[in-house]
């Protein structure tokens, strides 16, 4: 026969496991929403969750709280495992108290984050919460500011990752941003410092929920998320995905799988992927999908300045991070959303002990007043501090234009990149051939202009470009210089990378002793 107090403590795990009771668990299922202690299942291997403070009580009797008691107090977490590796997880549970942070709940997250960096293991968070609660008060939000600073001391230490997937408002939001990866749902989340109605009332404007502040807005136009789900199950489904590329912490190296693609394959198509004409179009996505284990390419921020692709991949069973430039899009040029994107996916690599693959094809910085009102020069200045200051293999190769002050800032060899590589397509020069023609002769086309008229200008105009496209528009002056290693055929780009890969193994490097860089922020 069960003793009193195991029959207490049956009952009150029942109540923490019904969380607010069947009435709004059925009205989270109506939005195709899964419960908190769902998603905490799904997401990790069957039967290996054990759950901490269950049983926690929030301990405030204003504004009628003490009759809303609940075990658990609308977070569940604990530890669990993901392909058998150690993270810890927690979940917000809406249907308790509109999922509010008090100080209680509070204060289970922050022991799961202490824990986790202790011993070394990825941090997961579903949030799915109204805010801070407000009858709680400045310890509610007290409690808020504990978990960003574990946020932050946590940083570059274990990998942190963010789901919301359902209302993440005011204060909330910044745990998320302080995170490493950020995951949304199409029509069920949604995040704002402030919402509609205060907008409308502060300054105006009408706008929904959704676009302010919806998967779409965050994924397309803010860059605020990295990952746009269907659903939570899907969601949760790509959780699981990113982290079998990641290590567990900065002091391990990211999980290797056995190969089932040959390191010695080539890609023929590679050969003919460049068009002829360097004013043409590709979808550099083409070139990484041929070079990377079967074409298994996990792109982060997708929808985010699409002029640059950024994302994870292995080569040889070894995970590495791939940043490349897009001609299908502005040309592949740098602007300040491509900048910023590229920045904080090399730091994070560099973090995290995977290696760095550049696939290059930049005509140069987006011109406008548009950007150098916005600050290209700052936020250019990101992306090359961030590659400059990487100590992780890096290894390079220049697909076709390399131009200008983006052939420096795109993982050039003066940045301690270690292994730079070219394809016979290569360009590398201050700009392109017609430009910089139209700065070296501008008298000669003038005069020319003056005697025979535009046809005239034009036939020197395209006299000098050719002349030009031989001398400087291909990759000679900077073998000769060493700031390439060699001129690759493309079809052997797999190989040659896997070869590289393999011969930075044991790669040390350091940075001068500081307490840290003054990054252009």
């Amino acid at each position: 026969m069960a003793s009193p107090h195991q029959t207490e403590i049956e009952r009150r795990q029942r109540a923490a496991e019904a969380g607010g009771g069947e009435e709004r668990r059925k009205k989270q299922r109506e939005r195709k929403q899964l419960s908190a202690r769902e998603r905490v299942e799904l997401l990790l291997d069957e039967n290996s969750f054990e759950e901490w403070d269950q049983l926690v009580e929030h301990r405030s009797s204003e504004f009628g709280l003490e009759a809303q008691r609940i075990p658990g107090d609308g977070v569940v977490g604990g530890y669990g495992r993901i392909d058998s590796r150690l993270v810890f997880v927690f979940a917000q549970d809406f249907t308790v108290l509109g999922g509010s942070l008090s100080e209680v709940n509070a204060a289970k997250i922050c022991k799961l984050m202490d824990a986790a960096l202790r011993v070394g293991a990825p941090i997961i968070g579903l949030n799915d919460s109204g805010g801070a609660r407000i009858q709680e008060g400045v310890v509610s939000l007290g409690g808020y500011a504990d978990i960003f600073l574990r946020n932050t001391l946590a940083s570059g230490v274990v990998p942190q990752i963010s789901a919301v997937l359902g209302p993440c408002a005011g204060g909330a939001v910044y745990s998320p941003a302080i995170t490493d990866f950020v995951f949304m749902t199409g029509g069920t989340s949604h995040m704002f410092v402030t919402g509609p109605d205060v907008i409308q009332a502060v300054t105006h404007e009408t706008v929904s929920k959704e676009e302010l502040g919806g998967a779409m807005t965050h994924n397309r136009t803010s860059g605020v998320a990295h990952f746009i789900a269907a659903d939570d199950a899907d969601c949760l489904r790509r959780i699981r995905e990113l982290l079998a590329f990641l290590p567990a912490n900065n002091q391990e190296d990211p999980p290797r799988r056995a190969p089932r693609d040959s390191p010695a394959r080539e890609a023929p198509e590679l050969d003919a992927l460049v068009p002829e004409a360097s004013h043409l179009p590709y979808d550099v996505r083409q070139a990484i999908q041929a070079v990377v284990d079967d074409g298994d390419f996990l792109e982060v921020q997708e929808l985010f300045a699409p002029n640059l692709v950024v994302g994870f991949a292995r080569l040889n069973g070894r995970p590495v991070g791939i940043v490349a430039n897009q001609p299908a899009y502005l040309a592949g040029v740098l602007d300040i959303n491509a900048s910023v994107k590229g920045a904080r996916f090399v730091r994070f690599c560099d973090a995290f002990n995977l290696p760095l693959i550049t696939l290059e094809d930049v005509p140069g910085f987006l011109p406008g007043t548009q950007q150098e009102y916005g600050g290209i020069i700052r936020h250019g200045a990101k992306l090359l501090f961030a590659y400059a200051e990487a100590t992780v293999p890096k290894i390079t190769v220049i697909l076709r234009k390399a131009y200008g002050g983006a052939y420096c800032v795109m993982a050039s060899k003066h940045l301690r990149t270690d292994v730079n590589y070219a394809w016979p397509t290569a360009e590398v020069a201050v700009m392109g051939a017609e430009g910089a023609v139209q700065v070296l002769y501008r008298r000669e086309l003038e005069s020319a202009k003056q005697a025979g008229g535009a046809e005239a200008r034009a036939a020197v105009l395209q006299q000098k470009t050719a002349d030009y496209r031989v001398r400087f528009a291909n990759p000679f002056i900077a073998l000769e210089r060493g700031f390439l290693d060699a001129v690759i055929p493309p079809r052997q780009t797999r190989k040659r990378l896997i070869d590289a890969l393999e011969m930075l193994g044991n790669k040390r490097a350091s940075l001068p002793p500081k307490k840290h860089g003054n990054m252009p922020l």
